[in-house]
């Protein structure tokens, strides 16, 4: 059943768009231990580096993984570009001259959080092929997107890609516990395959092996279709929505999952703080939207990161997440700006109006 559910996923993989991936293994674990596990593989590899250079994603398992595979992080701080943050391609290659021999790999990511945008790739993974170095891609929940999957696909054809990994439940809607680490080296996924030790529970597989099965390709596929109207439907209503309360959507179009709604506290009543909104729609069930107050700091082990939550360290305005998910029907799309536009106490009129 193992092999069989690897070889479905290998073709969901190819036809989602990541057409020269040749091998994946599904892990029994969730997406931050799949990360470990790609280190402690490519640390096998290259025994003497220790060094991960890391393009600012806050996400705390990404500065967990490294630093529990014994690694140090160099963190690449994003240029702000309009509302956008981008890949700061100038300090990776920096980075990976001063630190040559020492650097393990570079970690990127697809998916992520607006205004955070998808790496820049293909140009990393040309850096990663010019120097020599080994290229990790975080794709947690990537396999939705064709948009992700293509750049990982012309990343490996154009330049350096070692491995990327995907979670499960965030792609196929499975419970919690399982994920993909893929790549385009039949040897380097039987290695990665071996690196796990002792065993570990089968109950991700099965999972995954009766989801596919019950899909189908085209089942996944109009699900796929089904999650690019939602984005489309969801960006407008917040559109719409901005405009009546003289906020914005951020324009970051190079995230197709995700979508960051301004949150201007001289709009705010007297009283009301930029977390009480967070909360208030918490109460009301919706809870997939973040609260991004670009003020506080999380210390992660050793590493303090400012502003935690915006991916910068001076992003210039608060915002609220929203995300376009596998799954997610338009419908549900409508009901969420609903409950974020409801003025019964609770919703963002509450807070502003």
């Amino acid at each position: 059943m193992c092999r069989i559910t690897e070889g479905m996923v290998l073709d969901v993989l190819q036809t989602a768009g990541c057409k020269n991936t040749k091998s994946c293994v599904v892990l029994p674990v969730a997406t931050g231990m799949a990360l470990l596990t790609s280190l402690l593989y490519l640390k096998q590899c290259n025994p003497h580096a220790s060094k991960v250079i890391w393009p600012r994603i806050d996400q705390a398992t990404c500065v967990k993984a490294p630093q529990s595979a014994g690694c140090q992080l160099l963190v690449v701080e994003p240029h702000l570009q309009g509302d956008s943050l981008v890949t700061n391609l100038e300090l990776v290659e920096e980075l990976i001259q001063e630190h040559h021999s020492e650097v393990l790999c570079v970690m990127t990511t697809t998916s992520c959080f607006a205004p955070r945008t998808p790496d820049k790739l293909v140009q990393i993974a040309e850096l990663c092929k010019k120097y020599g170095v080994a290229h990790l891609i975080n794709n947690a929940y990537g396999i939705q997107c064709s948009r992700c999957m293509s750049l990982i696909n012309t990343a490996s054809l154009q330049g350096r890609v070692d491995l990327y990994v995907q979670s499960l439940d965030k792609n196929f809607m499975v419970p919690v516990g399982g994920s993909i680490v893929a790549g385009f080296n039949k040897d380097d996924i039987s290695s990665v395959s071996k690196t796990y030790p002792g065993r570990g529970s089968s109950t991700p597989v099965t999972d995954l092996f009766i989801t596919l099965l019950s899909m189908g390709r085209e089942g996944l596929h109009n699900l796929l279709d089904q999650r690019i109207k939602v984005y489309v439907r969801l960006k407008v209503l917040l559109q719409d929505l901005a405009k009546r309360y003289n906020e914005r959507v951020l324009d970051t179009p190079k995230n197709q999952i995700s979508l960051a709604f301004s949150l201007t506290e001289e709009n705010l009543k007297e009283g009301i703080t930029l977390t009480d909104i967070g909360s208030r729609l918490f109460h009301r069930n919706v809870t997939g939207a973040r609260v991004v107050t670009c003020t506080s700091s999380k210390t992660i082990n050793n590493i303090t990161i400012h502003n935690f939550g915006s991916h910068s360290d001076r992003y210039p305005t608060p915002y609220i997440t929203f995300a376009a998910a596998v799954g997610m029907s338009e419908q549900e799309a409508e009901m969420l700006v609903s409950k974020v536009r409801s003025g019964s106490g609770q919703g963002i009129p509450a807070a502003i109006d």
